[in-house]
């Protein structure tokens, strides 16, 4: 960890700022002082040197005058009490110590002058003393003492280094408390002043880490403000862009919201991808229509989210949006899911955050599968109206030549006196006409469908549609079983009816292929959700390969199918349809061969209302065909 040689605090900074500043300008006042005291103490030194010299020279010439030569080395003691002098002296003219005295009784008397007071003894001219320095703080004066017009000798005076010291070292004294007193003075003023300054800060640093820490709930605010300055209109302006962040926030918050809503549940898939075609983001129908979660996207490629041809084509379309900055429109993607063949259309957009670069890449996806399977269903049912249209205008078109080869049959067996075996013949052909009618007729009753309900006998409805599948019913072997009663009739629309029969036959007959049984059933009885509706409850059973578990539950949905090919997937829609219009019921039970079991096939059973329920139905229908 990186160790900080000066604190961030902004009160220690204050504080060892000012007091730096202090302690230097002290020593720098300090240093100034000691060298202008010291000048001063050396002249003071000097004056007072010769004044004491002189008086030292005065009283001796007053002795000598006074005939009292004793006196002289009085004055000398006396002049060496003074608490500024070390010593005193006097000395002839030539130098030798006549009188001398100590200040202090650890200071030796001096026996002689040295060689440096005898050199400045020779510079004495007249009354004036000479002062000069024998080493460092060592100063010393000399006089000359006259007695009746000649040279008697001379006197010395030697300050006391100590004294002069003392009265610095009092200087220094004084200046060290002051400067002692003043630091202290300012710390105090320094702590006044930072408190001042730090605490309306450090409201401001803690307003700070509350908005960094907790940036949605901002409970914190507004700061007090704690002091009337720039720092409290700081405070101020801060509040400020918090109380206009947090509006901001709330408009963003509120887009942010609906356009996240509109990404959710958009009915359309959504996907976003960087540079290297990776996923950013998807919704949820995106994250359903590739069949896996939405965090499973994240971070991954196409290739590893798509089959090979359909990332691919989807990559290449990104990278150019990338390249070109334009959007790219009806990209058809085809690929194959689980269980399904699967139709995309895709749009890519550029998505920019800065100016003229693009980002990301947008990537709107709208499943077409089941339009595009609408769009074939409804091409081949086109095809099956058109070919019953053809049916219908061949059936018509056959009814008049089959009615004058019915004629003429008729004519050859009964005029032409024809014999045996040539009669058979002529009645095999007339059976054979009759059968081709028949089987027109039929035709027609599929193709002219009644516009309203009525009683209808419903042996006719399920013969008419045996009838027309009974080659099929010969070529694949399938036993038909009737267990219905050729009188029962049943109050309907007989050309749906007839449809729904169709569906469920033809149905039925695709499953076995290899031959089997088809039961048709039908009898009176009563609504099992309902017992007080009565009705007529018809049952489709056949033994063939049974439908699975999974595709029962879609086979009433539109366009779903297992035929692949051959199949639309609109029959059993339709005749849930008609079951639905007509107030019945529809249910379907299967079982496929699994293992050693033999039994297996489906079972549709319908339960239709008769009579009352099927006149309300008329009603209804006559009440929206006459507002239509």
């Amino acid at each position: 960890m990186k160790l900080r040689a000066w604190s961030r605090s902004i009160s220690f900074q204050l504080l060892a700022g000012v007091v730096s500043l202090e302690l230097l300008s002290l020593l720098l006042f300090a240093w100034v002082m000691v060298r202008k005291q010291h000048q001063e103490i050396i002249s003071r030194v000097e004056q007072r040197l010769v004044h004491q010299t002189n008086i030292a020279a005065f009283e001796a010439e007053e002795a000598l005058d006074d005939r009292r030569p004793d006196l002289v080395g009085l004055s000398v003691d006396i002049m060496a009490k003074s608490p500024s002098v070390a010593s005193s002296i006097v000395t002839d003219p030539d130098g030798r110590i006549l009188f001398a005295a100590n200040n202090t009784a650890d200071r030796p008397v001096e026996q002689a002058l040295s060689t440096q007071e005898l050199i400045q003894m020779r510079r004495v001219e007249g009354d004036a003393p000479v002062v000069f320095s024998t080493g460092p703080n060592e100063w010393e004066s000399v006089a000359a003492i006259h007695h009746l017009g000649r040279l008697y000798g001379y006197a010395w005076v030697h300050s006391d280094r100590v004294w002069d010291n003392q009265q610095l070292e009092l200087m220094l004294h004084s200046a060290v408390v002051f400067g002692i007193i003043w630091i202290a003075a300012s710390i105090v003023l320094v702590l006044v002043m930072a408190r001042s300054i730090t605490r309306p800060l450090g409201v401001l640093h803690d307003g700070t880490q509350a908005l960094m820490q907790m940036p949605e709930t901002p409970a914190n605010f507004p700061l007090p403000v704690l002091v009337h300055n720039e720092i409290g209109d700081l405070i101020e302006a801060f509040n400020r862009m918090v109380a206009s962040i947090e509006e901001q926030r709330a408009g963003l918050s509120d887009t942010l919201s609906l356009l996240d809503s509109m990404l959710a549940n958009a009915p359309i898939g959504f996907a976003f991808f960087d540079r290297q075609a990776r996923f950013v983001r998807v919704n949820r129908i995106f994250a359903e229509m590739t069949a896996g979660t939405m965090s499973r996207h994240l971070g991954r490629t196409l290739a590893e989210v798509l089959p090979a041809p359909v990332s691919d084509q989807l990559q290449a379309a990104i990278l150019r949006v990338f390249e070109e900055d334009r959007p790219i429109r009806d990209i058809e993607l085809n690929g194959e899911g689980v269980a399904w063949n699967w139709t995309w259309i895709a749009n890519a957009y550029p998505i920019r955050t800065l100016q003229q670069q693009v980002r990301w890449v947008g990537v709107i996806v709208l499943d077409a599968t089941d339009r595009k399977r609408s769009e074939e269903a409804l091409r081949k049912t086109e095809k099956l109206a058109a070919t019953g249209r053809l049916a219908a205008s061949i059936a018509h078109e056959i009814n008049n030549p089959l009615e004058a080869i019915t004629n003429l049959l008729y004519l050859m067996s009964n005029h032409a006196g024809l014999q045996e075996p040539a009669l058979g013949w002529v009645r095999m052909a007339e059976h054979e006409v009759k059968r081709v009618a028949e089987i027109t007729q039929q035709t027609l009753r599929f193709y002219r469908q009644s516009t309203q309900a009525a009683r209808t006998r419903l042996s006719e409805l399920v013969d008419s549609v045996l009838s027309l599948h009974q080659v099929r019913l010969q070529q694949r072997g399938i036993r038909v079983e009737k267990q219905y009663d050729p009188e029962m009739d049943l109050y309907c629309f007989a050309g749906e009816i007839r449809q729904v029969f169709a569906n469920l036959i033809g149905n039925a007959i695709d499953s076995m292929p290899e031959g089997g049984r088809l039961i048709v059933r039908a009898r009176r009885t009563v609504d099992r959700r309902n017992p007080e509706r009565n009705g007529v409850r018809f049952t489709v059973a056949d033994t063939g390969c049974g439908i699975a578990p999974e595709a029962q539950k879609h086979i009433f949905e539109a366009f779903f199918t297992t035929k692949e090919v051959t199949g639309t997937g609109l029959g059993l829609w339709v005749s849930s349809e008609i079951i639905a219009k007509h107030e019945g019921s529809i249910r379907v039970r299967s079982r496929q061969k699994q293992g050693d079991r033999e039994s297996m096939g489906t079972v549709f059973e319908l339960f239709l209302p008769d009579e009352d329920q099927g006149r309300k139905i008329a009603a209804a229908t006559q009440t929206v065909d006459a507002s239509a």
